[in-house]
């Protein structure tokens, strides 16, 4: 199987095993599938400790208002009575007036986010160094276990404006954002490798060649963005094994530069003709008067 590194500009982001019979478009399309997957889990998990914290989201028309506009207004939640968290509800305050303050008790708070990291875990960008292929059924698991988690801690379900119910139902918006910006779709993708443009049409043995084993880092980027930037001759990691090897050389050296001392060739007792010297009456020769 050909496992693909997947990066969008030098920021890792999963592994893809495939083949090199797969056409370019089918690989565009898992890796896309995959990557906006994981975006839209990080967007839950995200929201997830605000509804831990201080409970549903306000209707839109609700939000940042102070309780005497709210009784000004006659605004009412009439979410407030249905959607209620198991073991009943304890009042936090949300300070910026996005949320009820319902919020669940300790223990269906720690459901929450305990779910949250594991989901969180399961996709998560330190696959790549654990070797493990992110797949599109990882990601699937991964939001049903949100989607588990929150029906646990509200039976009767989520106001149809919680964000969180949105991204379950794809009905987000996302328009505006700035997560709206890390989002390709399928026919904005392009796939890079080698500061070359795989294209559509053809398959990944027209590019790498037919080798099964083949281990290469590709990189996503929308149409127009141009080219990628090259993947450095060395990685980090390598640069720094260097650096310590070049460091550690360079204290060998220094010792060694230390040792090296021939002071002693001038003492008397190192001169193989002294004792020749001596019986010639030569030794202890002075020039020059007394």
């Amino acid at each position: 199987m050909v496992q693909l590194h997947v990066k969008r500009g030098d920021e890792s982001q999963f592994l893809l095993s495939t083949t090199v019979d797969a056409p370019v478009e089918t690989v565009i399309q898992q890796i896309t599938a995959i990557y906006n997957g994981r975006l839209k889990v990080d967007r839950i998990c995200s929201e997830i400790p605000e509804l831990a914290d201080h409970g549903i989201t306000l209707p839109p028309n609700m939000q940042g208002l102070t309780e005497e506009q709210l009784v000004e207004l006659k605004l009412r939640d009439e979410w407030e009575d249905k959607s209620v968290p198991s073991g009943g509800p304890v009042f936090r305050k949300d300070e910026i007036g996005r949320r009820n303050g319902h919020a669940p008790n300790d223990k269906m708070k720690e459901v929450l986010k305990r779910t949250m990291e594991e989901a969180k875990a399961l996709i998560s960008k330190k696959q790549v160094q654990a070797n493990v292929c992110v797949t599109m059924e990882m990601v699937k698991e991964a939001l049903d276990q949100l989607r588990g988690a929150v029906m646990i801690v509200y039976p009767m379900g989520l106001p149809p404006h919680d964000p969180i119910r949105m991204e379950f139902e794809d009905r987000e918006d996302l328009s505006g954002t700035q997560a709206s910006l890390q989002v390709i779709t399928e026919d904005e993708c392009q796939l890079w490798w080698a500061a070359k443009e795989m294209q559509r049409g053809k398959k990944l043995q027209d590019f790498i060649g037919k080798n099964e084993k083949t281990k290469l880092v590709v990189k996503i980027q929308k149409k127009g963005q141009g080219a990628p930037a090259r993947e450095p001759l060395i990685t980090e990691e390598q640069q720094k094994q260097m650096m310590m090897h070049y460091h550690r050389r360079q204290e060998e050296l220094k010792k060694l530069e230390e040792t090296d001392d021939d002071s002693y060739l001038d003492s008397e007792w190192s001169d193989r003709q002294a004792l020749k010297k001596q019986f010639q009456g030569l030794t202890n020769i002075k020039w020059g008067p007394r």
